[in-house]
């Protein structure tokens, strides 16, 4: 009995452990088919084989998934909004202003005060939208004023194209001249002279006299002194190139650093009488052509066609509203509001004058004018076309200005 009642009791503990085992299994199989559900089918995917199809479906999703994320980076970085300030240090151009003098020889220029550029400093402020500029904005600190720059014109009945001879006696003209060391304006200075102080010319260097005052020698800018006795009257004729001299030196390969050579008669011919002149601006400021081509080594009437192609005959809004003959200052932002505005069409004809003479038509060094140096910025050569690849955007514009510079010296 004993035996029998053992070997029921392990036939119990084996069902009971089997009936356990099945349970396991059975839990063990309702767990994994629980995780698995909750899994996401991506994560599936990779607990079983996958076709081709089905592969190369998912392969071309993610490459398109990458595709739209590089092209909204590329749009968003278009629509990036930039600034840049830009600071510039230039020089302040000074203004002349001119007074007639009717005990000058008609055509006689004499300093009587001397100009000074002064300096700027020019702030651009750039608004870009991706590599977009979509507004400027312009400032202009003054650093140092300039000193206007004053000339008397003679306005008598007579002309006199007298030269000055070593040895001879000068009288100042401007009311303070500085007497310096060397020919440049800025060498130091022996002695300020007044004005009709006399004084012995010993030396001429281009644009520079050295002269003898008492026991004094130095440098004056020859534009600051005389001939003409302040006391005395005097009338000398000038010689005038005929219509044929002049003619013959026209060219669109001529130098415009060179002066045309007509008289200031002259020049009051060929731009009077002219029917797009409506307004008379040309015919009433012809003079201011002929002084600026005096003064600072340039072709005058090149600088009166550039005025002429670039305001159509003083036309344009600017010359009207600003008495600015050549935009001068307009840039393609803003052109009317960023063009200078001048007192006097005088002003802009001797301010642009000097401009093209300082930075287009002259080399870098180049003595110019009232001991001044060319600062070339600009300089490609001193013909028309040479000015025109920096002057102008319009590959044509050399082409107009000549055009109008041919119809002036044919009206002589």
């Amino acid at each position: 009995m004993n035996k029998k009642r053992k070997l029921r009791k392990i036939e119990k503990f084996y069902i009971l452990l089997l009936i356990l085992i099945a349970l396991l299994v059975i839990f063990i199989l309702f767990a994994r088919f629980s995780w698995y559900a909750s899994v996401p089918a991506y994560a599936q995917s990779y607990s079983h084989e996958k076709n081709e199809n089905t592969v190369q479906n998912e392969i071309n999703d993610i490459k398109q998934d990458d595709y739209n994320i590089f092209e909204i980076i590329n749009n968003n970085s278009k629509n990036i909004k930039k600034e840049e300030i830009l600071k510039e240090e230039e020089d302040l151009e000074f203004t002349t202003v001119y007074k007639n003098n009717n005990k000058l020889p008609k055509g006689t220029i004499q300093v009587v005060q001397e100009g000074r550029d002064g300096k700027q400093e020019t702030i651009t402020k750039k608004f870009y939208e991706g590599d977009i500029l979509v507004n400027e904005v312009i400032n202009s600190n003054i650093l140092i004023a300039s000193v206007n720059k004053v000339v008397e014109i003679g306005t008598a009945g007579f002309s006199s194209d007298y030269k000055v001879k070593v040895g001879e006696k000068l009288f100042v003209t401007s009311n303070t001249l500085a007497v310096r060391l060397m020919p440049d304006k800025d060498s130091n200075k022996i002695i300020t002279l007044s004005k009709n102080e006399e004084v012995k010319l010993l030396e001429i260097a281009n644009d520079w006299y050295k002269i003898k005052y008492k026991n004094y020698e130095g440098y004056v800018q020859k534009d600051c002194v005389t001939y003409i006795n302040p006391n005395v009257d005097i009338s000398k004729y000038s010689s005038q190139k005929s219509k044929e001299e002049l003619l013959a030196s026209l060219s669109k390969n001529m130098s415009l650093n060179k002066p045309s050579g007509l008289s200031i008669e002259q020049f009051k011919k060929v731009l009077s009488g002219i029917n797009q002149d409506k307004n008379k601006i040309f015919e009433s400021n012809a003079e201011y052509f002929f002084y600026a081509e005096k003064q600072y080594k340039i072709n005058g009437v090149f600088v009166a066609a550039v005025a002429i192609h670039e305001s159509n005959w003083a036309t344009s809004k600017i010359a009207l509203n600003k008495k600015n003959l050549f935009g001068y200052g307009a840039n393609d932002n803003n052109p009317y509001a960023n063009a200078k505005t001048f007192s006097s069409y005088s002003e802009g004809i001797d301010l642009v004058s000097r401009v093209l003479v300082k930075y287009y038509i002259n080399a870098p060094g180049t003595n110019i004018y009232d001991g001044e140096i060319a600062n070339g910025k600009y300089y490609n050569g001193s013909t028309l076309s040479d000015v025109n690849k920096r002057y102008a955007s319009d590959k044509n514009w050399n082409s107009g200005v000549y055009k109008w510079m041919s119809y002036l010296y044919n009206r002589l």
